[in-house]
């Protein structure tokens, strides 16, 4: 057993390691021989990343991506990884071969480069490490990537160090990731990319963004005019004329510009964006847009309209030179008009993609292909499967020559509320999600029934992709309440879709080790501290000075911008404000300070990139929060003119307001929550977990402050 703090990591492990085993404890496992028992190679010893002559400049064809990275483009990422996690920088060379003390990547072939159904993987790769270097050899760059991932997580698990031996690692199937719906809840870029670090470093390599939709239509008691005025959103925005008015949120959208960062930004870590534009059904914004597409049931286009297929054709023109995926999705889910028109469309849509772009697409599973003869949906069109009660994977699908992508509702989440979906992925599912009790896989379509399950090498089979779907908008959960959504099980899920034989005690055992590790993101809003208390101003000695001193001991000192200080009080008026070298803290703290508002007009108390919390929004004085454009407000004010000690506590999903008066000994709780209406027939209160809001004290504020302190606990 080791205990060790790793440099850039805000956790101390302790784990054990063994040696003489078949296998390296990962997520994903790898396949490992050891040669020396006992004996392994220390990554203190490195000096050098040397990417090989020959390769440094070849990338993989083979992938998803339209934009690969080359050999070189990874050895530098990598450098950056082990920066991270060890505390060194390494420099990258080119040379020709491996040097003492070096990690050598290079490009190679070998026979067992196989996926699960024997064919060739570009994502294959082998190890070789010996007393002298370390060799990572891909079936291509991407290949190689994977494996300086393995060496980032051995380097972590194992105490800085990799038992001398070698292995050969092969993902079984080449789609693994995860479906997110941004139509209904928009996300800003720079969290996507922080998504696709965190899929990165357990071997996903998709991430499948849903991009437009809308609320539930509920024609059942909704009017024309309410439904033209329901929810709805097209997150791509483009000044083309031939689109204009499709995207009218231009605040929660994303231009050319931020879908090239985004998407260079995951491809740089193996990560591709397959993006999908939903259509025929899920298509209220675009009849929202031009209301003459639509059926009586507005959601859905009327694809005999003269102008419907024309209409999706202009819109696939103008946005798929924006997509650098040989994959785009093309929706046609839970469409209910007549099926003739739907494949129609999807095979029309499907046949102009193709010329335009030489892109394929995919499609949900909706309907059953036909066995008497008639027309049916190409079979050029994959499938992804999400429900039995569409169609049988197997059966309607893979016996007739699709291949499917496994997204069935076993792995799906619906954020913050369902009456049929759970709120996190299911952990036990996959360790026991397979018919027989065992773990789950890519080719396990029906947990409970094998006859409706391919062999586990079948070649139509994609690989598997988990959903997270927000059925109810974007008020009822923050940001980052996706990604707490994902953050324990989909890794573990990642084990399987590559096709890991990780058990869930050893999934216990390492998971929290590596999930501190994930370089290049910073998803649980963590903030290294030298004790519980992670931020003190007390305001003393600040009556001169432009700076306000942290005396938590870890050096977070403010800049004041316009406020004066007097006798430990903070002033704050005329926009005044207080700037941190902090932005938000996770689930779990407690931010406290004590208030005196000198005005009951609006002001914010304090700010931060995932929040801010505010004394009154607008035109009411409610204490409120507002995340994600969103406002939370409590059924409180702040007294004025008077002393209020408040406690603002997240604690795992919620986030309570604690407030006690300068004349009262009582302690008042209070939590900020979201009401969300489903379907136009009931509401559903539900908790929210709101990041702490630290960049900036003040500004707007008219009052006092004292005495703030952030704890990393609650």
């Amino acid at each position: 057993m080791y205990c060790i703090r790793f440099a850039g990591l805000l956790v101390t492990t302790c784990c054990f390691i063994s040696f003489g085993h078949a296998r390296l404890l990962g997520i994903p496992t790898v396949p490992f021989n050891s040669s020396v028992t006992g004996t392994s190679y220390s990554f203190k010893d490195l000096q050098a990343i040397i990417v090989d002559s020959r390769y440094a400049n070849s990338s993989d064809s083979n992938g998803y991506t339209l934009i690969p990275p080359t050999l070189s483009d990874f050895a530098n990422t990598f450098s950056s990884n082990f920066a991270f996690v060890v505390g060194s920088n390494i420099s990258v060379y080119i040379g020709s071969y491996a040097q003492k003390n070096s990690v050598f990547l290079t490009i190679g072939s070998n026979s067992a480069f196989q996926d699960a159904a024997g064919r060739f993987t570009s994502e294959a790769y082998s190890l070789d490490i010996t007393n002298q270097s370390i060799t990572v050899t891909g079936a291509s760059p991407l290949g190689t990537w994977w494996g300086t991932i393995t060496l980032i997580q051995q380097a972590v698990l194992g105490n800085l160090s990799i038992p001398f031996g070698s292995g050969v690692d092969s993902p079984g199937w080449g789609t693994r990731g995860v479906m997110m719906d941004i139509g209904r809840h928009y996300y800003p870029p720079d969290f996507l990319v922080e998504m696709c670090s965190y899929l990165s470093f357990f071997k996903q390599n998709v991430f499948h963004l849903h991009m437009s939709d809308n609320l539930y239509n509920n024609v059942d008691i909704y009017s024309r005019e309410r439904s033209l005025d329901l929810y709805s959103a097209f997150r791509p925005y483009s000044e083309d004329e031939a689109v204009a008015g499709l995207n009218w949120r231009t605040n929660e959208s994303y231009s050319r510009r931020d879908l090239d960062y985004i998407q260079e930004k995951c491809a740089s870590r193996g990560v591709t964006i397959i993006p999908e534009l939903e259509a025929p059904g899920h298509a209220l914004v675009i009849v929202q847009w031009k209301p003459e597409l639509g059926l009586d049931d507005l959601s859905l286009l009327n694809i005999s309209y003269p102008d419907t297929i024309p209409t999706m054709k202009t819109i696939w023109n103008v946005f798929l030179p924006w997509f650098h995926s040989k994959v785009v999705h093309i929706g046609a889910d839970e469409y209910t008009g007549p099926e003739a028109d739907y494949i129609t469309f999807v095979n029309d849509i499907n046949e102009y993609i193709q010329e335009t772009s030489s892109k394929d697409i995919r499609i949900w599973g909706t309907f059953t292909p036909y066995t008497n003869g008639s027309t049916n949906v190409n079979t050029s069109v994959s499938i992804q499967h999400w429900e039995f009660f569409e169609a049988n994977p197997y059966w309607g699908f893979i016996k007739n020559g699709y291949d499917v992508l496994n997204s069935d509702d076993a792995f799906y989440v619906v954020n913050k509320w369902s009456g049929s979906y759970p709120q996190i992925l299911n952990l036990t599912r996959v360790f026991k999600g397979s018919p027989s009790g065992g773990p789950y896989a890519p080719n396990i379509f029906d947990t409970s029934n094998s006859t409706n399950n391919p062999s586990r090498n079948n070649e139509h089979v994609l690989g598997q992709a988990a959903a997270l779907w927000n059925d109810y908008g974007p008020n009822a959960t923050t940001v980052l309440e996706a990604y707490y959504a994902l953050r324990d099980v989909l890794p573990a899920l990642g084990d399987k879709q590559w096709g890991g034989d990780l058990t869930l005690d050893e999934y216990y055992q390492i998971f929290d080790t590596l999930q501190a590790a994930v370089p290049a993101q910073n998803l649980d809003r963590r903030i290294t501290s030298k004790s519980d208390t992670i931020l003190q101003y007390t305001f003393e000695g600040n009556r001169t000075s432009k700076n306000v001193m942290d005396s938590s001991g870890n050096g977070y000192n403010g800049v004041i911008h316009g406020c004066s200080v007097n006798g430990s009080t903070l002033f704050l008026s005329n926009g005044c404000y207080i700037e941190t070298p902090l932005k938000s803290k996770g689930r779990n703290y407690t931010l406290s300070f004590s208030i005196k508002p000198t005005s009951d007009e609006p002001g914010t108390l304090f700010s931060g990139p995932d929040s801010s919390l505010l004394a009154g929004n607008g035109s009411i004085t409610n204490v409120t929060m507002i995340s994600g454009g969103n406002a939370y407000s409590l059924n409180y004010s702040l007294p004025v003119d008077s002393w209020t000690d408040v406690s603002l506590i997240g604690r795992g999903n919620a986030t309570y307001f604690t407030v006690q008066t300068s004349n009262s000994s009582s302690l008042e709780v209070m939590e900020f929550s979201t009401k969300m209406g489903i379907n136009g027939e009931y509401f559903v209160w539900g908790p929210m977990g709101i990041e702490a809001p630290l960049a900036r004290i003040g500004e707007g504020f008219e009052g006092q402050m004292r005495n703030v302190t952030l704890l990393g606990s609650a």
